[in-house]
Protein backbone atom coordinates (compact mmCIF):
# COMPACT_ATOMS: atom_id res chain seq x y z
CA UNK A 1 0.00 0.00 0.00
CA UNK A 2 1.52 3.36 -0.91
CA UNK A 3 1.56 6.36 1.52
CA UNK A 4 -1.14 8.13 -0.56
CA UNK A 5 -3.38 4.93 -0.06
CA UNK A 6 -2.65 5.10 3.69
CA UNK A 7 -3.38 8.66 3.90
CA UNK A 8 -6.69 7.98 1.90
CA UNK A 9 -7.95 5.58 3.99
CA UNK A 10 -8.19 8.15 6.80
CA UNK A 11 -9.48 10.62 4.48
CA UNK A 12 -7.98 13.67 5.92
CA UNK A 13 -5.08 15.53 5.98
CA UNK A 14 -4.37 18.16 8.87
CA UNK A 15 -2.43 20.85 7.28
CA UNK A 16 -0.48 22.40 10.40
CA UNK A 17 1.60 25.32 10.69
CA UNK A 18 4.31 24.96 14.04
CA UNK A 19 5.85 27.84 15.65
CA UNK A 20 7.88 25.41 17.87
CA UNK A 21 9.40 22.31 17.68
CA UNK A 22 8.80 20.92 20.87
CA UNK A 23 5.09 21.31 20.03
CA UNK A 24 5.82 18.14 17.66
CA UNK A 25 5.14 15.53 19.59
CA UNK A 26 2.18 16.89 21.89
CA UNK A 27 0.27 17.68 18.68
CA UNK A 28 1.20 14.00 16.96
CA UNK A 29 -0.17 12.79 20.27
CA UNK A 30 -3.21 15.13 19.88
CA UNK A 31 -4.02 13.56 17.04
CA UNK A 32 -3.41 9.92 17.40
CA UNK A 33 -5.54 10.33 20.32
CA UNK A 34 -8.23 10.98 18.07
CA UNK A 35 -7.94 8.57 15.73
CA UNK A 36 -5.86 10.68 12.84
CA UNK A 37 -2.53 9.67 12.98
CA UNK A 38 -1.45 12.17 10.39
CA UNK A 39 -0.57 15.33 9.92
CA UNK A 40 1.08 17.92 6.53
CA UNK A 41 3.94 19.95 8.80
CA UNK A 42 4.34 23.27 6.51
CA UNK A 43 7.55 24.99 5.69
CA UNK A 44 5.61 28.33 6.58
CA UNK A 45 8.08 28.16 9.56
CA UNK A 46 11.12 28.30 10.86
CA UNK A 47 10.06 25.02 13.22
CA UNK A 48 8.61 22.62 10.21
CA UNK A 49 12.19 20.74 9.60
CA UNK A 50 12.67 19.86 13.38
CA UNK A 51 8.79 19.49 13.74
CA UNK A 52 8.71 16.99 11.21
CA UNK A 53 11.92 15.36 12.23
CA UNK A 54 10.91 15.12 15.94
CA UNK A 55 7.61 13.18 14.57
CA UNK A 56 9.64 10.90 12.13
CA UNK A 57 12.09 10.41 15.17
CA UNK A 58 9.66 9.70 18.27
CA UNK A 59 6.55 8.72 16.92
CA UNK A 60 7.25 6.42 13.68
CA UNK A 61 3.34 5.37 13.16
CA UNK A 62 2.41 8.89 12.36
CA UNK A 63 1.90 9.43 8.60
CA UNK A 64 3.66 12.74 8.88
CA UNK A 65 4.52 14.73 5.54
CA UNK A 66 5.43 18.19 4.57
CA UNK A 67 3.49 20.72 2.87
CA UNK A 68 4.12 23.94 1.26
CA UNK A 69 7.26 22.61 -0.66
CA UNK A 70 8.02 25.35 -2.79
CA UNK A 71 12.08 24.66 -3.31
CA UNK A 72 13.97 22.44 -3.92
CA UNK A 73 15.78 23.19 -0.30
CA UNK A 74 12.46 22.49 0.82
CA UNK A 75 11.86 19.15 -0.75
CA UNK A 76 15.41 18.27 0.55
CA UNK A 77 15.05 19.61 4.07
CA UNK A 78 11.96 16.98 3.98
CA UNK A 79 13.34 13.88 3.26
CA UNK A 80 16.26 14.44 5.55
CA UNK A 81 14.05 15.07 8.33
CA UNK A 82 11.93 11.66 7.69
CA UNK A 83 8.70 13.28 5.52
CA UNK A 84 7.17 10.09 4.36
CA UNK A 85 5.56 12.46 1.24
CA UNK A 86 5.34 16.20 0.59
CA UNK A 87 2.61 18.19 -1.37
CA UNK A 88 3.04 21.91 -2.78
CA UNK A 89 0.70 24.34 -3.19
CA UNK A 90 1.88 24.51 -6.87
CA UNK A 91 3.24 23.12 -9.53
CA UNK A 92 7.08 22.92 -10.75
CA UNK A 93 8.84 20.51 -12.96
CA UNK A 94 12.24 20.50 -11.38
CA UNK A 95 10.63 19.73 -8.11
CA UNK A 96 8.77 17.14 -9.31
CA UNK A 97 12.13 15.43 -10.92
CA UNK A 98 13.41 15.79 -7.65
CA UNK A 99 10.57 13.89 -5.87
CA UNK A 100 11.15 11.16 -8.08
CA UNK A 101 14.80 10.73 -7.65
CA UNK A 102 14.54 11.01 -3.74
CA UNK A 103 12.02 8.45 -3.81
CA UNK A 104 9.96 10.86 -2.03
CA UNK A 105 5.49 10.72 -2.93
CA UNK A 106 4.85 13.96 -4.15
CA UNK A 107 1.54 15.47 -4.52
CA UNK A 108 1.93 19.03 -6.39
CA UNK A 109 -0.83 21.71 -6.19
CA UNK A 110 -2.57 22.91 -9.17
CA UNK A 111 -6.24 24.56 -10.18
CA UNK A 112 -6.37 23.89 -14.28
CA UNK A 113 -6.43 21.12 -16.56
CA UNK A 114 -2.83 22.07 -18.15
CA UNK A 115 -1.76 21.39 -14.88
CA UNK A 116 -3.07 18.08 -13.77
CA UNK A 117 -1.75 17.30 -17.34
CA UNK A 118 1.98 17.98 -16.58
CA UNK A 119 1.02 16.30 -13.36
CA UNK A 120 0.17 12.91 -15.55
CA UNK A 121 3.06 13.16 -17.58
CA UNK A 122 5.34 13.02 -14.23
CA UNK A 123 3.88 10.27 -13.23
CA UNK A 124 1.68 11.93 -9.69
CA UNK A 125 -0.87 9.44 -7.93
CA UNK A 126 -2.37 12.35 -5.99
CA UNK A 127 -2.66 16.10 -6.91
CA UNK A 128 -3.50 19.18 -4.24
CA UNK A 129 -6.24 20.74 -5.96
CA UNK A 130 -5.41 24.50 -4.14
CA UNK A 131 -7.56 26.92 -2.99
CA UNK A 132 -10.12 24.71 -3.12
CA UNK A 133 -12.57 27.18 -1.84
CA UNK A 134 -11.30 29.91 -3.77
CA UNK A 135 -10.95 28.25 -7.08
CA UNK A 136 -14.50 27.50 -7.65
CA UNK A 137 -15.31 25.02 -4.52
CA UNK A 138 -16.70 21.51 -5.03
CA UNK A 139 -18.23 22.13 -8.34
CA UNK A 140 -15.19 23.46 -10.07
CA UNK A 141 -13.10 20.36 -9.34
CA UNK A 142 -16.08 17.79 -10.52
CA UNK A 143 -15.54 19.83 -14.39
CA UNK A 144 -11.57 19.87 -13.74
CA UNK A 145 -11.45 15.83 -12.82
CA UNK A 146 -13.92 14.76 -15.46
CA UNK A 147 -12.26 13.96 -18.32
CA UNK A 148 -9.33 12.99 -16.17
CA UNK A 149 -11.40 10.14 -14.07
CA UNK A 150 -9.90 7.69 -16.32
CA UNK A 151 -6.20 7.81 -15.39
CA UNK A 152 -6.80 7.31 -11.44
CA UNK A 153 -5.65 10.60 -10.36
CA UNK A 154 -6.59 11.83 -7.07
CA UNK A 155 -7.62 14.84 -5.45
CA UNK A 156 -6.76 16.59 -2.05
CA UNK A 157 -8.92 19.88 -2.03
CA UNK A 158 -7.17 22.26 0.79
CA UNK A 159 -7.93 25.74 1.83
CA UNK A 160 -11.54 26.48 2.22
CA UNK A 161 -12.46 22.82 3.42
CA UNK A 162 -13.85 22.95 6.78
CA UNK A 163 -16.45 19.86 8.85
CA UNK A 164 -19.31 21.74 7.67
CA UNK A 165 -18.54 21.12 4.14
CA UNK A 166 -16.79 17.73 4.10
CA UNK A 167 -19.47 16.34 2.79
CA UNK A 168 -19.55 18.08 -0.87
CA UNK A 169 -15.73 17.68 -1.16
CA UNK A 170 -16.24 13.65 -0.37
CA UNK A 171 -18.95 13.46 -2.05
CA UNK A 172 -16.35 13.74 -5.39
CA UNK A 173 -15.36 10.21 -6.40
CA UNK A 174 -12.17 11.37 -7.55
CA UNK A 175 -11.25 13.32 -4.09
CA UNK A 176 -9.23 10.91 -2.23
CA UNK A 177 -8.13 12.73 1.05
CA UNK A 178 -8.92 16.55 2.05
CA UNK A 179 -6.51 19.21 3.76
CA UNK A 180 -7.90 20.24 6.80
CA UNK A 181 -6.83 23.50 8.49
CA UNK A 182 -9.30 23.69 11.28
CA UNK A 183 -8.32 20.65 13.12
CA UNK A 184 -5.12 22.16 14.86
CA UNK A 185 -5.34 25.78 14.15
CA UNK A 186 -2.11 27.55 14.33
CA UNK A 187 -3.88 29.11 17.63
CA UNK A 188 -4.54 25.78 18.96
CA UNK A 189 -1.19 24.51 18.81
CA UNK A 190 0.22 27.78 20.57
CA UNK A 191 -2.52 27.54 23.60
CA UNK A 192 -1.69 23.81 23.68
CA UNK A 193 -5.16 23.25 23.42
CA UNK A 194 -3.98 19.46 22.93
CA UNK A 195 -7.69 18.16 24.29
CA UNK A 196 -9.46 20.34 21.68
CA UNK A 197 -7.25 19.00 19.11
CA UNK A 198 -8.25 15.56 19.77
CA UNK A 199 -11.63 16.17 19.87
CA UNK A 200 -11.95 18.11 16.34
CA UNK A 201 -9.56 14.93 14.86
CA UNK A 202 -12.24 12.52 16.31
CA UNK A 203 -15.34 14.47 15.17
CA UNK A 204 -13.65 14.62 11.66
CA UNK A 205 -12.83 10.91 11.76
CA UNK A 206 -16.07 10.09 12.87
CA UNK A 207 -17.80 12.29 10.22
CA UNK A 208 -15.75 10.89 7.23
CA UNK A 209 -16.69 6.84 8.61
CA UNK A 210 -19.97 8.10 8.29
CA UNK A 211 -19.63 9.67 5.10
CA UNK A 212 -18.17 6.43 3.52
CA UNK A 213 -20.87 4.11 5.10
CA UNK A 214 -18.50 3.25 7.61
CA UNK A 215 -15.78 2.07 5.52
Amino acid sequence: MSIFDELTRYGIVPVVAIDAADSALPLADALSEGGLPVAEITFRTEAARAAIEAIAGKRPDMLVGAGTVITLEHLESAKAAGARYALSPGIDAAILARAAEIDLPFAPGLMTPSELQLALRNGCKVVKFFPAGAAGGPRMLESVAAPYAHTGIGFNPTGGVSIDNLADWLAIPQVAMVGGTWIATRQDIASKDWAGITAKARAAVELVAALRGGK
